[in-house]
């Protein structure tokens, strides 16, 4: 019997106040770059002034240069964060790495982050079960983990 089974894409989509402000933090903690705006603009300030003022960043977009990784979305919402996420990126830094090597890596990753508007919420040291890993914030308070 054949699998249907077949790979699929998935984009992650965020939700919050500032679509662009927001990609652009993700961009640098994941190296990922905005695409081009779209055709018959130089840039997206042009593309973003030539929209109604209450349809202005209210969405906005970051991909993996290479095309591996998945495409993230930035949609803004009226609501603001109210509680705890759900589901949260892992942030894979320290693969590879255990014991002080391991906590070294995951903490200069914090440290590049910090100045860039992350907050540092916890860090977890390792115990017999599970290596090291820090609980950061994003620039708009979603959490996400240096693992």
């Amino acid at each position: 019997m054949a699998s249907t089974a077949s790979i699929r894409q998935v984009q992650i989509t965020f939700d919050c106040a500032s679509p662009q402000r927001v990609a652009r933090f993700w961009c640098e903690v994941l190296g990922y770059v905005v695409p081009p705006p779209p055709q018959g603009f130089d840039t997206w300030d042009a593309y973003e002034q030539s929209r109604l003022p209450e349809k202005r960043d209210s969405g906005f977009v970051c991909q993996d240069p290479n095309g591996v990784g998945p495409r993230m979305y930035f949609q803004r919402v009226p609501e603001g964060k109210v509680v705890k996420n759900r589901v949260h990126l892992c942030v894979r830094v320290g693969t590879g790495l255990v014991g002080a090597e391991r906590l070294a890596a995951l903490e200069a990753e914090r440290d590049r982050l910090i100045p860039l508007g992350a907050e540092c919420e916890r860090v977890l040291l390792a115990d017999e079960q599970n290596e090291s890993c820090i609980v950061m914030r994003d620039i708009e308070g979603n959490e996400f983990c240096l693992d």
